[in-house]
């Protein structure tokens, strides 16, 4: 099946490493050309490497995504480098989780500008390319925990639920250009972030894993590339009539859809 992705120019926040990259290797895969972001150089370029080996064109920017300057930078440099942007993908951000009592002004500070004001930002440099075009996909990142909050998962959990927000109330005010706005919420997947939460807990990665996945009714943790994969379809043509909504991708973990 021809998804329609051949030749399209995706920007995707939080590229190097984890569900970023894994993103951008499958839209790689898929012919698309390929603009991302991260703060770290040696690890970006590190991903950019990897899609070149697919042949794909990609464009590596060191920026930070709770950085108005450096977002905004980032959008500018994929048009100057590719012309147009088709698809972005919201994805930077972290999952801190902390009881209320223990954050402060400063880490809500820190969590909204990462988790919500960088994919205001992203969207208000992209819209308007997108607009001209006549067309766009745009996908935000989030949690599955942002449908059902609980304690002690403070501030993200309030970030995120900002985040569905914005997803709904774009798809609306953006349905008459035809760009298109959803989000994909995720529950526990591998990544950087997960072998980390290992470490301080005192076990190996794959305890963490098969501890962990024993609490999933699939099992298991998911895999990058299986966001990837729902990312991908929300970006493509199979997905032309789906717009304001937020896809679970957590193994059955979410107990609200």
């Amino acid at each position: 099946m021809d998804l329609g992705l051949k030749g399209k120019v995706v920007a995707i926040t939080g590229g190097s490493e984890g569900i970023g990259k894994a993103t951008a290797i499958r839209f790689a895969e898929l012919g698309a050309k390929i603009a991302i972001c991260a703060r770290r150089a040696e690890v970006l370029e590190k991903t950019a490497s990897e899609v070149r080996k697919l042949g794909a064109e990609v464009l590596a920017v060191v920026a930070d995504a709770s950085s108005a300057d450096d977002i905004t930078r980032f959008i500018e440099q994929t048009i100057q480098r590719f012309g147009r942007i088709d698809i972005l993908v919201n994805n930077a951000g972290g999952t801190g989780q902390s009881p209320f009592d223990k954050v402060d002004d400063e880490a809500w500070k820190n969590d909204i500008d990462i988790k919500i004001m960088a994919q205001v930002r992203t969207a208000r440099a992209a819209i308007p390319h997108m607009q001209k075009q006549g067309s766009g996909r745009i996908i935000n990142l989030n949690m599955v925990a942002a449908k059902q909050p609980g304690a002690g998962q403070f501030p993200t959990i309030v970030s995120r639920a900002a985040g569905l927000a914005l997803t709904k109330a774009l798809s609306k005010e953006l349905a008459a250009d035809n760009i298109l706005v959803n989000a994909v919420a995720v529950g526990k997947i591998k990544t950087m972030g997960q072998e980390r939460r290992a470490l301080r807990s005192g076990l190996s990665v794959e305890e963490h894993y098969i501890k962990t996945g024993k609490t999933i009714p699939l099992g298991r943790m998911g895999e990058s590339v299986e966001v990837a994969n729902v990312i991908v379809f929300l970006a493509s043509d199979a997905a032309s009539y789906v717009t304001g909504t937020c896809i679970n991708v957590d193994g059955g973990l979410s107990g609200v859809l």
